[in-house]
């Protein structure tokens, strides 16, 4: 099979085009192609009046050596890599130990399915309830101000990326291929197919939770088990490996080999295990607001005459704005047609998220708007500094929402001119509980509150109408990423200081999203199996 890249062509081009173009790039008869299958379909929007559709295609023609040679300095034709996936080991039969994996979001559920399936039958460890359950408690929050720390968009079954766009593209090297078998195992699970060819897969929150639920099932039919409701509040190690977990209930698991995959918002996990001695460091994240402008608008401005065509839905932007101050501001996680969502896990604390559904249907198109801090010279100290920035910025928020969980907010054009808002305008906010309009400058340092004030009239000379006055920001987004770094062994995953530790996904530091976090579960799954299988021979 041949790949072949750059394909590009007309919006509404006829559907024989496609093999019209192929044959016409290999410059072959029409006969000696013999089937061909999409790989990758996106667009290019530059211009907004010529927008084109731009193909990745899988081509199986006759002379398929001849066309190589003929092209051999062609890069955008090559032979087809072999993307399938390849267990590196299987579990020898009655295994005396079992692995453990903590946490079940993409890193914890892509490590304990990889394992289950090289028959090591893992038990997982969430601390939250499982997804339908935790769905009714993260509607508690946004419906009726109630909180459960334990349940919540942060904490459960599939993790915080359930509650989100479901974004499946990302930007890490993956020469292994490891994303496509996280995509396959998707549409196993109920996704569509589609994911497996667009550019910018999603799926959406209420097609996640049928889908976390299927990959559940087919772990506990492998011999996983899976507990819920199960804090690991503890470690227990001996010469500088893990021996033991201590579970809230003060029921005790041993355990030689375990994934850490807790998500970025598993504060009192980080501590605990700072106590503990195992060795993590502050990292770099962001902090800002939630930017919500009329889908209407974003689409008119990336797709012109185009907007709506049913090919490009609704329109997305990737943004960047370097400031005065030497501060970077940046456009995050923006969800097309979504709303802005409680992602609190802790009380008496306010944090914003976006999501979509996979219709991408809602009036609002939402982005984090957020500045880059460092450890030196933002949070400087303890490892653990950076967590303390996040609570005191959310709990200032609670406090300016009136203390309830609704979300302290203002109007773009009243923060740009720096005075409190008092009405809405033309755009009506979609966080729930619901919005109070304030001062939002007394929220965020000085210098980000700048950074933002700059950046965003910039922003709007490349997307006209990002600084409309009725535009609203909410605040706050502080979860970008995990505050800290529990750093591993590049070579068998492991923690640098305890050994059968394997620190995994977004809560570790080596992931950004739910592909990159799957992706990640499936290495750390991989390291894992061979380590035990080293220790048994």
């Amino acid at each position: 099979m041949l790949r072949l890249t750059e394909i590009r062509l007309p919006l509404d081009h006829a559907e024989p085009a496609l093999r019209d173009a192929i044959v016409s790039r290999l410059n072959i008869p029409e006969s000696d192609l013999v089937q061909f299958k999409i790989s990758r379909r996106g667009y290019d929007a530059r211009k907004r009046d010529a927008i084109v559709l731009v193909y990745t295609l899988e081509v199986e023609t006759k002379n398929e050596p001849e066309i190589l040679a003929r092209f051999r300095d062609d890069k955008h034709i090559s032979l087809l890599p072999d993307m399938r996936y390849r267990f590196v080991t299987h579990a020898p039969e009655n295994m005396a130990s079992r692995p453990v994996v903590i946490g079940m979001g993409p890193a914890g559920l892509f490590a304990g399915l990889i394992l289950a399936q090289m028959g090591f039958r893992p038990v997982i460890l969430e601390r939250g309830k499982a997804v339908r359950e935790r769905t009714r408690d993260t509607f508690g929050l946004w419906r009726k101000h109630e909180l459960n720390p334990e349940s919540n968009v942060q904490f459960g079954e599939g993790g915080a990326g359930t509650f989100s766009d479901g974004k499946l593209h990302t930007q890490i090297s993956d020469p292994q291929h490891y994303g496509r078998k996280v995509l396959e195992e998707f549409v196993a699970a109920g996704a569509p197919e589609e994911i497996l060819y667009v550019s910018k897969p999603h799926i959406g929150t209420f097609r996640l939770v049928s889908m976390v639920e299927k990959m559940r099932a087919s772990i506990e039919s492998l011999g996983g088990e899976i507990r819920f409701q199960s804090r690991v509040d503890d470690i227990e190690t001996e010469d500088g490996r893990i021996k033991a977990l201590i579970l809230q209930n003060g029921e005790k698991i041993q355990a030689q080999h375990v994934v850490l995959a807790v998500g970025h918002s598993a504060r009192d996990t980080f501590e605990m295990l700072y106590r503990r001695g195992v060795y993590l460091e502050a990292k770099p994240f962001s902090i800002g607001f939630r930017i919500e402008h009329p889908q209407t608008m974003i689409d008119r401005c990336r797709f012109g005459k185009f907007a709506g065509h049913p090919l490009l839905g609704a329109a997305d932007y990737k943004l960047v704005h370097h400031c005065q101050n030497g501060r970077t501001v940046y456009s995050f996680c923006m969800c097309p047609g979504g709303q802005v969502v409680a992602a609190t896990s802790e009380k008496d604390c306010v944090v914003t998220n976006g999501m979509s559904q996979y219709s991408r249907a809602e009036r609002n198109a939402n982005a984090g708007i957020v500045v880059g801090i460092t450890p030196e010279p933002d949070f400087p100290g303890s490892p653990l500094a950076g967590i303390e920035l996040q609570r005191q910025i959310e709990s200032r928020a609670f406090e300016l929402g009136g203390s309830d969980y609704s979300a302290p907010g203002q109007l773009v054009g009243d923060f740009l001119m720096q005075k409190p808002s008092t009405t809405l305008g033309s755009v009506q906010p979609s966080y729930q509980p619901g919005v109070k309009l304030c001062d939002l400058s007394s929220v965020l340092p000085e210098y980000a509150i700048t950074a933002i004030r700059e950046a965003i009239p910039a922003i709007d000379k490349k997307i006209r109408g990002f600084a409309m006055h009725d535009a609203v920001l909410t605040g706050v987004e502080t979860r970008t990423s995990s505050p800290v770094r529990i750093k591993r062994h590049d070579d068998n995953l492991q923690s640098i200081n305890t050994r059968g530790l394997y620190p995994c996904g977004e809560g570790a530091g080596y992931a950004g999203g739910i592909l990159s976090a799957a992706v990640d579960g499936i290495r750390v799954a991989e390291a894992l199996a061979l380590d035990v299988m080293k220790e048994l021979v």
